[in-house]
C-alpha cells in the first residue's frame, strides 16, 4: 500500500556539497582577478617597450638627418639661419608663414620655404630654349593671305583708317607683292574699288574679263607665277546698292544674286585666280559655284568659303577702303548674327556638303570660339579673317603707345593658331612675316 503524505516534501542538501559549492565560487573569483592583474601587467610593459623602440627610431632618424645635412647647401652669411635665401626685411605685425600653432608653409633642409608640390608647371617656361621645345603652335609666314586693296589710278593711297594699308595702283600692287614675297609670303587675295559710274543694282562689272580685277591678276600671275592669289566673289563693291546681292523692293535676292555670282567666279577663274573665296553668305552659293566652276573645266580652282561672316561692325575701315557701305539698312538678313554660334555649325555642315575646300571665319579674333568649333567639327582647313577694324584697333593703340605692336600682333596670330586656324587673313601678313625672318626662324639664345 502507499504510505499516505505527511506534508509538503523537501529536499535535505548534506553540509557538505554545500561546503563544495562555496570553495568553487571563491576559486572562481581568484582566478578572475588575478587575470585581470595579469592583463593589466602585459599592457604595462608593452606601453614601455613601444617608448624604447619610437625613442630607437627618434634616435637614428636623428643621426641620419644629420648625415645628409653634411651635403646641404651652406647658410649664405647674413641670411640670419634662415637659409640660403636670407631673410626678408621683418615689417611690424607682418603675417607669420610659419607660426608654430598653424604654419602655412614648410621649410627645406636649406630652411626656405618650401610649398610641398611635386607639379611645377613653371619648369616648362624657365627659358626660351625650354619654352620653344614644348611649344604647342608656331605661326609662320606661309600661315598668311595678305589682302591688297587695288584702285585704277597710277598711284597708291592711303586709307585713313587703317593706318599703312594703301589701295594700290597696278605698278605698286606688284612691287608690294614683290616685298611680301621676299618675307615668305606667297598667298594674296585682291579686293577692288570701282568707280561709282560703273555701279549697278546687278552689277554686271563683277564679271566683266576686262575689269580691274582680271587685269590685276593676269599681272600678277605673269611676274610672279608661283605666286597663289584668291579672289572675292561677291557683289557689294560692284553694287549701286552696296549690298552682296540683286536688290528689289529692300529685300536681297537670294537666288538670282547666285545667278551673278556664277558669272563671277567663272570669269576669275579664266583670269587665272587660284582660289574663289564666296563672301556674299547667300544660301546655296557654294554649291551653285562648284558646279559653275566644274562645268568649265576649272576642277583646280579651290574655294575658300566664308563660312561664319557675321553681322560685324568690325568691317567700317574696309568698306571705307572700297567705298562699299550698304546703301540703306544693313546686312543682318543674309550675315550671321553675332549672338549665335551653333548656326556656323549649320552653315559649315551646308559648305562642305557643298564643296568647299576651306572654310572661313569672320571676324578673328572675337570669334575665336567659333573657330574652335568649326576645328572640333571638320577637318577641312579653317580659315580666320583678321579684319579691319581689328587691325584699326591694334594700330591706334600702339601709334599712341598703350601697346608694344609687335607683341601685340604676333600674340593675335598664334591666338588664331592655337584657336584652331590653318590659315590666317591679315593685313599685317607682311609685316609679321618680317619680324618672323628677322628671328630667323630660329629662338634668340640670348633670351632669359
Amino acid at each position: 500500500m502507499p504510505v499516505p503524505s505527511t506534508g509538503p516534501l523537501t529536499t535535505v542538501v548534506p553540509y557538505d556539497t554545500v561546503t563544495e559549492l562555496g570553495d568553487n565560487l571563491c576559486h572562481i573569483t581568484r582566478r578572475r582577478r588575478q587575470n585581470i592583474f595579469w592583463l593589466i601587467q602585459t599592457m604595462i610593459r608593452c606601453a614601455f617597450l613601444l617608448v624604447i623602440i619610437v625613442a630607437s627610431n627618434a634616435f637614428v632618424l636623428q643621426k641620419n638627418f644629420n648625415a645628409i645635412n653634411k651635403f646641404a647647401l651652406p647658410v649664405v652669411p647674413g641670411g640670419n639661419g634662415d637659409g640660403p635665401l636670407g631673410k626678408p626685411k621683418g615689417i611690424s605685425g607682418e603675417f607669420n608663414n610659419f607660426a608654430a600653432h598653424q604654419p602655412t608653409l614648410d621649410k627645406n633642409r636649406n630652411q626656405d620655404p618650401w610649398v610641398q608640390q611635386r607639379q611645377r608647371p613653371r619648369r616648362n617656361r624657365k627659358s626660351e630654349i625650354v619654352r620653344g621645345l614644348v611649344r604647342e603652335n608656331i605661326v609662320t609666314a606661309k600661315d598668311f593671305i595678305y589682302p591688297l586693296f587695288i584702285h585704277d589710278a597710277d598711284h597708291k593711297e592711303e586709307i585713313s583708317s587703317m593706318p599703312g594699308c594703301f589701295r594700290h595702283s597696278m605698278k605698286t600692287m606688284l612691287e608690294e607683292v614683290e616685298e611680301a614675297m621676299t618675307y615668305g609670303v606667297g598667298c594674296f587675295i585682291l579686293f577692288p574699288k570701282v568707280p561709282d559710274n560703273l555701279k549697278t543694282n546687278y552689277a554686271e562689272e563683277a564679271y566683266n574679263p576686262n575689269g580691274i580685277v582680271p587685269r590685276a591678276l593676269a599681272l600678277i600671275k605673269s611676274k610672279f607665277p608661283n605666286a597663289i592669289v584668291c579672289t572675292d566673289i561677291a557683289l557689294d563693291p560692284y553694287s549701286s546698292q552696296g549690298h552682296d546681292g540683286v536688290v528689289k523692293d529692300g529685300k536681297i535676292l537670294n537666288d538670282i544674286t547666285i545667278m551673278q555670282l556664277q558669272k563671277q567666279a567663272v570669269m576669275q577663274a579664266r583670269a587665272g585666280s587660284d582660289v574663289v573665296a564666296p563672301s556674299d553668305m547667300m544660301d546655296g552659293r557654294i554649291g551653285a559655284v562648284r558646279d559653275a566652276l566644274d562645268a568649265e573645266g576649272f576642277t583646280d580652282v579651290s574655294i575658300l568659303a566664308y563660312t561664319a561672316k557675321y553681322a560685324s561692325a568690325y568691317y567700317g575701315p574696309f568698306r571705307d577702303a572700297l567705298d562699299s557701305h550698304p546703301g540703306f539698312g544693313d546686312k543682318k538678313t543674309y550675315q550671321q548674327d553675332p549672338a549665335n554660334g551653333r548656326e556656323a555649325l549649320i552653315e559649315a555642315a551646308l559648305d562642305v556638303a557643298e564643296g568647299a575646300d576651306m572654310l572661313m571665319v569672320k571676324p578673328g579674333m572675337p570669334y575665336l570660339d567659333i573657330i574652335y568649333r568649326l576645328r572640333e567639327a571638320t577637318n577641312l582647313p579653317i580659315a580666320a579673317y583678321h579684319v579691319s577694324g581689328e587691325y584699326a584697333m591694334l594700330k591706334a593703340a600702339a601709334q599712341k603707345g598703350w601697346l608694344d605692336e609687335r607683341k601685340a600682333v604676333m600674340e593675335a596670330m598664334t591666338c588664331f593658331k592655337r584657336a584652331g586656324t590653318d590659315v590666317i587673313l591679315t593685313y599685317y601678313a607682311k609685316q609679321a612675316a618680317k619680324w618672323i625672318a628677322e628671328e630667323g626662324g630660329q629662338l634668340n639664345l640670348n633670351k632669359k
